[in-house]
């Protein structure tokens, strides 16, 4: 079955992350590393009552690394291997400029 995460970005070529050869990950560990990422990066809940679920990090976290922080090749692929497993899904789309996420 494929397997990968593409996020796009306004004005800027989509990044395809291709998860086929990549070590599994449990869930509880992605969601971890997108907590780590979220606050690092000061993301800011998207929902007025500060709930955040996990798709909503999975697009703040894409939204605040930006094209440039996409471009490291071992960061990019930690977060779709992040992404796919926190989401339980083999493909995820991140598409910043529409603010969606889907599988």
């Amino acid at each position: 079955m494929r397997s990968e995460v593409s996020v796009t970005f306004k004005d800027a070529a989509p990044v395809r992350i291709d998860l086929e050869k990549a070590e599994p990950m449990t869930p509880e560990a992605a969601r971890a590393w997108l907590d780590e990422q979220f606050t690092e990066m000061g993301c800011e809940p998207l929902r007025p009552t500060g709930k955040v679920l996990i798709a909503d990090k999975v697009f703040v976290v894409a939204q605040a690394a930006g094209p440039a922080r996409f471009a490291d090749a071992a960061w990019a692929h930690q977060f779709g291997r992040c992404a796919s497993a926190a989401l339980g899904k083999p493909v995820v789309r991140v598409d910043v400029p529409a603010s969606s996420v889907g599988y």
